[in-house]
């Protein structure tokens, strides 16, 4: 494949930073579409250009033809939700919790939290009570400030927002080489899923897409970027102890210092709208139970088949995905790219957390679109995305709430997905070497 001289990389894009151009080198090295794309240039490198500019199989367009049907459909009910100011919707948890805040009351009390909700015409029957703890008051205080259905405008704004900057910066940071098929990513169902119920989970999103944009370039930013993954910190256990170990090699402890700069920040702020917000959020945990519940989680089911009144069963599965993910970096340490092995650790991080909901999985859109990259870069067909892109609509039109076990498999089929396609462009690569 043919060599890239990353002085011509950055006469070509010299609004991108340097240590994104390193990161897209590494990247590029392990697949077969080279950035540098001059005509004159000819060796085997090329095929995987050309095989991005081939036309799609019949199938493979039908069914991502249906996905964007699906996904249009489930988009405007979700604008229609949002504008109608629905009470009906879990955004409604977060803005009773700013309500509280900003009356100088406690954001996690049951009774409180109820008859708000029901003012805003929430039917569920119970409170649902906010379980993101207090560093998320700075975001959702000023949502108290208004009703709930402008509230709820306001929210689904820059929720819409911040997927289109994600998506956006993960396509620039892999060299804008997936044409309009990044586009697809405003598709998925667990995002869809999070516009119609008002979750974070695209908060969450845009804080790991600016973490993997600016964490060589600019590494205090990148951690202050973290921040939002502390309103799910259950979510990124494996991928915590690798960042730690990966700071230590590295000597990146910039990282460290811009996240711990962010939080106590974050704290100060909760400290001042409630300075008893701490004692309220662990007496809330004790008695919220969250492992009861059923969740669509693997951790979850692995309690169920073995036990179902043993709670300790349902962390074995993140027990076991923390060992994996020190030993997966440790045995590439000196070859480490968040942008490669780093998706797919996100992918099993997220697929073995103790307790999340299928809106949490909103977060695996950047390894959602490197996959896209490899597939394109190896001349594969989009089939097998189109699949497990589309089946999770049908599910959601067809009124199957992501509350239901069937939306177990989504997690293990990315990940399935992405270790097939990975490895179908390695092979390709050792091929053209």
């Amino acid at each position: 494949m043919a060599r890239l001289n990353p002085r011509a990389l950055n006469r070509a894009r010299p609004g991108m930073a340097a240590g994104s151009t390193s990161n897209r080198h590494r990247l590029e090295s392990s697949i077969t579409v080279p950035l540098s794309t001059k005509p004159e240039v000819k060796s085997a490198s090329l095929h995987g250009v050309h095989s991005n500019l081939r036309p799609m199989h019949g199938v493979t367009a039908v069914c991502l033809m249906a996905v964007c049907l699906m996904a249009t459909i489930i988009g405007l009910l979700a604008i229609n939700r949002i504008v109608s100011g629905n009470g009906n919707r879990d955004f409604v948890e977060y803005w009773a919790a700013g309500k509280l805040l900003v009356q100088g009351a406690n954001p996690y009390e049951v009774a409180a939290t109820l008859r708000l909700e029901r003012s805003a015409g929430a039917n569920f029957g119970y409170p649902l009570i906010m379980p993101s703890p207090p560093v998320i008051f700075f975001l959702i205080a000023p949502l108290g400030l208004v009703g709930e259905r402008t509230a709820a405008i306001l929210s689904g704004f820059f929720l819409i927002a911040s997927l289109g900057l994600s998506i956006h910066i993960v396509w620039l940071m892999l060299g804008r080489k997936l044409g309009l098929v990044h586009l697809f990513c405003f598709c998925l169902a667990p995002v869809l899923a999070c516009l119609m119920g008002g979750q974070i989970g695209i908060f969450l999103l845009l804080g790991v897409v600016l973490f993997l944009r600016f964490h060589e370039s600019q590494p205090f930013i990148a951690g202050m970027a973290l921040l939002p993954c502390a309103f799910k910190p259950h979510l990124f256990v494996p991928v915590v102890i690798v960042l730690l170990v990966w700071v230590v090699c590295r000597r990146t402890y910039s990282i460290l210092v811009g996240f711990g700069a962010a939080v106590v920040a974050a704290c100060a702020v909760a400290f001042l709208l409630d300075p008893f917000v701490w004692s309220q959020y662990m007496q809330s945990l004790m008695t919220a139970k969250l492992t009861e519940p059923f969740v669509p989680t693997l951790s979850k089911l692995f309690r169920l088949l073995i036990h179902r009144n043993t709670v300790w069963l349902q962390f074995v599965p993140c027990v076991l995905s923390c060992c994996w993910a020190l030993w997966y970096f440790l045995t590439r340490r000196d070859r480490w790219d968040w942008m490669d092995q780093g998706m797919l650790l996100l992918l099993v991080s997220v697929a073995c957390a103790p307790y999340s909901w299928y809106t949490d999985e909103a977060i695996l859109l950047p390894a959602v679109l490197v996959g896209i990259y490899k597939t394109r870069g190896s001349g594969r067909s989009l089939l097998p995305f189109a699949l497990i892109a589309a089946a999770p609509l049908v599910e959601l039109l067809s009124g199957l709430w992501i509350t239901t076990p069937y939306y177990v498999w989504n997690a293990p089929a990315w990940i399935i997905w992405y270790l097939y396609e990975s490895r179908a462009t390695q092979q390709k690569s050792e091929i053209l070497a």
